[in-house]
């Protein structure tokens, strides 16, 4: 027995995470997105049954999520880099504000309740599954991206509400750039490289926050080294890597294929349903 759970058990949830890591993979490519916002829900269901309390469960998966997105946004960044889709002007306005607003979220992370960070995620993802599912051409906050201080307030929400959510950036950097009239395509290009600046110090502050966590609860196999290291949780990180980084490029393939409507819908589609999970959550109470 390890974490309450049965060989049999252990061995279908290596290969669910096994699974899940492919489409995380294809996900990160073909929507900028890391993959996070589909991982976060099915580590949620896993340390559920791997024992893991309620009140570190969510943070837990949002810490291996940013882990996981590391070397699966590196591929995906150099696929759509390759392409000449990723704007690089603001890359350079955004990745300080983007750091900044990383560690504010890491200690957030370390005082916040549970229960926060799946409000954050609803709210976040199912109003741009709205916006890109209801979108008009109308629908923008003006011709192109501003370039002064609100520009850099932008990049601090996105690093902050990233790092609460487990996500990479994309979600937020997409709807920023889809509102000031720039494509959907660039919009995921884009987002693909601010998440390499999110997940590598979000990580490291997942880290951090949930270092205690172990020492809170000894009796947690899943919390405890060699398993987890703070709030990222090594074996599951592990299972789910290598799977990310061969189908994360096949992903900007399809990207690239699609076209500016089609990509939408399937990304407003996607949001809606994994915010879904955390909705029944929430209005049913707290699972066990």
């Amino acid at each position: 027995m390890m974490a309450g759970l049965d060989p049999k058990e252990l061995l279908e949830l290596a290969l669910l995470l096994i699974v899940v890591g492919a489409l995380s993979g294809f996900l990160a490519g073909l929507f900028g997105i890391g993959g996070g916002a589909i991982l976060v829900p099915v580590f949620y269901e896993c340390f559920r049954l791997a024992g893991v309390p309620l009140e570190v469960r969510m943070p837990l998966c949002i810490g291996t999520s940013l882990a996981i997105i590391i070397p699966t946004s590196l591929s995906s960044f150099r696929a759509h880099y390759r392409r000449g889709a990723v704007d690089m002007e603001i890359l350079k306005r955004w990745w300080l504000p983007i750091v900044i607003g990383v560690a504010a979220g890491s200690v957030t992370a370390r005082l916040a309740p549970e229960r926060l960070f799946k409000i954050v995620f609803v709210v976040v993802a199912w109003s741009a599954a709205a916006r890109l599912l209801l979108a008009r051409e109308t629908w923008k906050f003006g011709d192109d991206v501003p370039k002064g201080i609100l520009m850099r307030i932008y990049g601090f929400f996105v690093g902050l509400l990233s790092t609460l959510m487990g996500i990479g950036g994309g979600l937020f950097a997409n709807l920023l750039m889809t509102f000031y009239g720039r494509p959907i395509h660039q919009a995921v290009a884009t987002s693909s490289a601010l998440a390499v600046l999110i997940s590598i110090p979000g990580a490291l502050g997942y880290v951090y926050a949930g270092w205690p966590a172990a020492a809170r609860f000894p009796d947690v196999t899943a919390l405890q080294l060699p398993f987890a290291l703070g709030y990222v949780s090594l074996i599951g990180a592990l299972l789910v890597m290598p799977t990310t980084l061969v189908t994360a490029p096949l992903g900007v393939k399809v990207a690239h294929a699609l076209s500016k409507r089609a990509l939408e819908v399937a990304f407003g589609a996607y949001l809606f349903i994994v915010g879904g999970r955390f909705v029944i959550s929430l209005l049913g109470g707290a699972s066990p």
